[in-house]
C-alpha cells in the first residue's frame, strides 16, 4: 500500500477473482451478498423488516437497529451458504456506511469490521447511494461509464452525471422532501397506508391521472433541482377542501394524478440532462424506480431522445446488498481500503471522502 492507504492498481489486477462479501443495514431491511468479480450475484439474502413497522406508518429507528441485531449473523451465513463460498474464499468484506439511520448503520459497520478483523480481509466501506446507482451493472453487463443516473428512493432525489466508476457529479437534488417520502406522505394521507409506493402504483391503475391538476414544482436558480414539498402540500389541501365540502373522494384519481406529477417532473429533469451533457446512456436506480409508471414514462422518453435506457430489476432497486458489492468490487479495485476506525454517518454526501 502507498502512504494514502490504498493498494496499486497493478497489485490488485493480479488477484483472478475477486469475491465480495457485502453487508447493507442503513434503513430496514438486513441484507447480505456475495458478489463475483462486480457483475455476477452469486447470493442476495433480504431479510424486511416491513410487517413490523407498518403498524407504525413508518420506519421506527430503534425498532429497526433490534431487528438487524437480531438478524445479521443469520443473513451473512445465508448469504454465504447459497453462494457456496467459504469465508476463507472472501476476498474482501464491503458495508454500507452512509447515508442512512445511525442505529441501523452501526449494526451492519460493526459485523464488517468483526469479520474483516477476524478474516484479516480488507474492509471497504460503501455509500449506499453509490450502491443504488451500481445496482445497475448487474443485470446490464453492457453499461459503463460515462452515464446519468437518476437516483429516486425514500430519502433522496439525486440526478447523477456518473463520470467513471466511483467519480460521481451531482447535477439536482431535492431541495426538501424526496420523491419516496412523498410518496408515502401521500399514500398515508389518502388512506392507503405504509409503505405508500407500492400501493400508490397499484392503485393508479384503476385511476384517472388528469382527475385532479396538481402542480410541477420548478427550482428558480437551479434547472435540475427537486422540491416535493409543495406537491406534497397540494395534495393535503385538496382532501381538506373535498372533505369540507363533502364531496367523495377518488383513491384511485388522486393517486394517479399525484403519481402522474411526480413522473413528470422526474422525467422532464432527466431528459433535460441528458441533453444538456449530451449523454449516450440514462439509468434509473432507488426504490422509487421499481415504481410501474416512472419505468414506463423514461422508457418512451429515452426512445425519443434515442439514448439507451438501463435499470434494475425491482429486487435490486430496494435496499439490498448485491448493490453494495457491486459498488464495493469497483472501490476494491481503485485500491480503496478502510481501517477497523471505520464509522457510521447517517448524513454522508455522494462523492464525500468516507
Amino acid at each position: 500500500m502507498d502512504d494514502t492507504g490504498r493498494m496499486k492498481g497493478r497489485e490488485c489486477a493480479e488477484q483472478k477473482d475477486v469475491w465480495i462479501l457485502a453487508i447493507e443495514s442503513s434503513c430496514d431491511e438486513t441484507a447480505a451478498a456475495v458478489v463475483k468479480n462486480g457483475r455476477t450475484v452469486l447470493s442476495n439474502v433480504i431479510s424486511s423488516q416491513i410487517d413490523l413497522h407498518t403498524i407504525y406508518g413508518g420506519v421506527v429507528p430503534e425498532l429497526a437497529s433490534r431487528k438487524h441485531i437480531e438478524r445479521i449473523n443469520q443473513v451473512i451465513q445465508q448469504a454465504l451458504v447459497e453462494a457456496g463460498v467459504g469465508l476463507d474464499q472472501i476476498t474482501a468484506i464491503a458495508v454500507t456506511c452512509g447515508p442512512g439511520l445511525v442505529g441501523a448503520l452501526l449494526v451492519g459497520v460493526s459485523a464488517a469490521k468483526a469479520l474483516a478483523f477476524a478474516l484479516k480481509k480488507p474492509l471497504i466501506g460503501v455509500h449506499h447511494i453509490e450502491g443504488h446507482i451500481c445496482a445497475n451493472y448487474i443485470e446490464n453487463k453492457e453499461l459503463k461509464p460515462p452515464f446519468i443516473c437518476l437516483v429516486v428512493s425514500g430519502g433522496h432525489s439525486h440526478l447523477v452525471n456518473v463520470k467513471d466508476y466511483g467519480e460521481y457529479e451531482i447535477l439536482g437534488r431535492t431541495r426538501d422532501d424526496a420523491a419516496g417520502e412523498a410518496f408515502d406522505k401521500v399514500a398515508r394521507a389518502i388512506g392507503l397506508g405504509y409503505p405508500g409506493g407500492p400501493k400508490i402504483d397499484r392503485i393508479s391503475r384503476e385511476g384517472n391521472p388528469e382527475a385532479v391538476h396538481f402542480p410541477r414544482a420548478r427550482v428558480g436558480d437551479s434547472e435540475l433541482d427537486f422540491s416535493f414539498s409543495g406537491l406534497k402540500s397540494a395534495v393535503l389541501n385538496y382532501l381538506n377542501s373535498c372533505t369540507m365540502q363533502g364531496k367523495t373522494i377518488c383513491q384511485a384519481d388522486v393517486a394517479a394524478s399525484f403519481q402522474k406529477a411526480v413522473v413528470d417532473v422526474l422525467v422532464e429533469h432527466s431528459m433535460h440532462a441528458v441533453r444538456k451533457y449530451g449523454a449516450k446512456s440514462f439509468a434509473i436506480a432507488g426504490g422509487v424506480a421499481a415504481n410501474s409508471h416512472l419505468r414506463e414514462a423514461m422508457i418512451a422518453a429515452c426512445r425519443e431522445e434515442k439514448i439507451t435506457f438501463c435499470s434494475p430489476s425491482l429486487v435490486y432497486c430496494t435496499d439490498n446488498a448485491a448493490m453494495i458489492g457491486v459498488a464495493g468490487y469497483y472501490e476494491y479495485m481503485k485500491g480503496v481500503r478502510h481501517g477497523y476506525d471505520l464509522n457510521a454517518v447517517p448524513g454522508l454526501k455522494l462523492g464525500e471522502k468516507i
